[in-house]
C-alpha cells in the first residue's frame, strides 16, 4: 500500500495541533526549508508558522516557492496582528489560520488549500473524525460501518462534512442542498437531520450539532476519537 503524502510541519507547531493532524491520518515531517524541494512529488502541503515573526515566515514561504515546488499548497499560521499584512500575498500562500488555531480549523484550512484532498491525498474522499464519504461511489462510512442513506440524506451529510464547524441556517441548507427551486419548509431539514443522527447511531449522533436559534453544523468529534 502506498504511503500517504507528506505534510511538512514547523518545529514550533503546538503539540495539540501535531496530535490533531496525526489523528486525522497525515504523515508528518519537520522539513527544513532548504530541503523541501528534494521530494516535491510526496508533499501534500506545507505548514509555515509565523510564531517567531512574520518576516521570517514569509521568507520561508518564498524559499519553498523558489525551490521548484510552487504547486505545493502553503498554509501560514499567523498572529492576529499580522493578518492585515497578508492582503497581497495570494501568490505566496494558499490559506492562513490565526494562532492559536484549533485542530479542527487547521484541518479545514488544509482541505481548502489542497483542493479538498484528505490525508490520503484523495480528493474523492470527504472525511471528518470517524466519518468518511466517497463522492464517486456515493458511500458513507462511520467508524468502518457503512451507512444506508437516501440520496438527500447523503447530499446533506456530504455538504455538512465538506464545511465542518461552519454553521448553516435551515434556509441556507434548503437552498444549497435541495436547490433554490425547492419549496419545502424548514421542517424538511429538521426531519433529515433527525434521520441522519439516527443512522449515525447513538455514539456518533452528536457529530451533527444544533446551534440554538441558528441552525446546524458538523461539529468536532469526541475527545480521543481517531480518524480511521
Amino acid at each position: 500500500m502506498a504511503q500517504h503524502p507528506i505534510l511538512c510541519v514547523p518545529e514550533t507547531l503546538d503539540p495539540s495541533l501535531l496530535l490533531a493532524l496525526s489523528q486525522a491520518g497525515y504523515r508528518l515531517e519537520q522539513c527544513a526549508r532548504e530541503a523541501i524541494g528534494d521530494a516535491p512529488s510526496e508533499l501534500l502541503a506545507a505548514l509555515v508558522s509565523a510564531r517567531g515573526g512574520l518576516s521570517d515566515a514569509l521568507e520561508a514561504c518564498r524559499s519553498i516557492r523558489s525551490r521548484g515546488v510552487g504547486s505545493v499548497p502553503i498554509v501560514l499560521l499567523v498572529n492576529q496582528v499580522d493578518v492585515a499584512h497578508l492582503a497581497d500575498l495570494d501568490d505566496l500562500i494558499d490559506d492562513f489560520a490565526i494562532l492559536p488555531s484549533s485542530g479542527a480549523e487547521l484541518l479545514v484550512r488544509l482541505r481548502r488549500a489542497t483542493g479538498g484532498q484528505d490525508a490520503s491525498g484523495d480528493s474523492t474522499i470527504v472525511s471528518y473524525g470517524p466519518l468518511k464519504i466517497n463522492t464517486e461511489t456515493y458511500q458513507a462510512v462511520i467508524a468502518d460501518r457503512t451507512l444506508d442513506l437516501t440520496y438527500m440524506e447523503y447530499e446533506l451529510l456530504t455538504f455538512l462534512a465538506s464545511n465542518p464547524t461552519k454553521v448553516f441556517t435551515r434556509e441556507t441548507l434548503l437552498s444549497r442542498v435541495w436547490g433554490y427551486e425547492y419549496y419545502g419548509g424548514a421542517r424538511t431539514v429538521d426531519v433529515h437531520i433527525r434521520r441522519l443522527r439516527a443512522k449515525l447511531g447513538e455514539e456518533h449522533a452528536s457529530l451533527i450539532e444544533t446551534v440554538r436559534s441558528v441552525g446546524y453544523r458538523l461539529g468536532q468529534p469526541s475527545w480521543g476519537e481517531r480518524t480511521p
